[in-house]
């Protein structure tokens, strides 16, 4: 990371962003070309270790894609702000980040796919006791990734 100063590595803090962060991009490679689509996501923490839970239709490019490559780079922010300047090279934006990388893979039990729909709901509702129909969980993608990379930084 180039700017150290606006670098975030308080584990409390990090934790509070990825928190308020309402959308996760993924990236993927497409045959040597970046592949970005943007999901709702939900997350679990162990010793300073997260893994990131999304969810999709069973088939599509971006399965595919999962399938092929087995690794995923990720980038979500919050708190955008503009901040004016006199010139236009005195304007700034105020933001938090966090951006990184891992191995990704699909959910292949009902159980794994149970728990990361579980973290899913958890951080869209804050409610984390869920039931989830066999037939939805049939239909369903759930894929993870376990952040090997992760990098925060915020602009205030």
């Amino acid at each position: 990371m180039r700017r150290t100063d606006r670098e975030v590595t308080d584990p409390v803090k990090i934790r509070e962003i990825i928190t308020g962060c309402s959308c996760c991009r993924l990236g993927l490679c497409d045959g040597g070309r970046a592949y970005v689509v943007p999901l709702d996501f939900g997350f679990t923490e162990k010793d300073g270790r997260y893994t990131f839970y999304f969810h999709s239709a069973a088939e599509g490019r971006k399965i595919s894609l999962i399938r092929k490559a087995g690794w995923a780079a990720f980038e979500m922010d919050a708190g955008h702000e503009l901040v004016k300047g006199e010139r236009a090279c005195a304007y700034t934006a105020r933001y938090q980040c966090v951006m990184g990388g891992g191995p990704v893979t699909l959910a292949e039990t009902p159980e794994e796919k149970r728990t990361g729909l579980t973290a899913i709901m958890a951080h869209l509702t804050g409610r984390e006791q869920w039931d989830f129909d066999g037939d939805v969980l049939e239909k369903t993608q759930v894929f993870r990734l376990e952040a090997e990379e992760l990098t925060c930084k915020v602009h205030e």
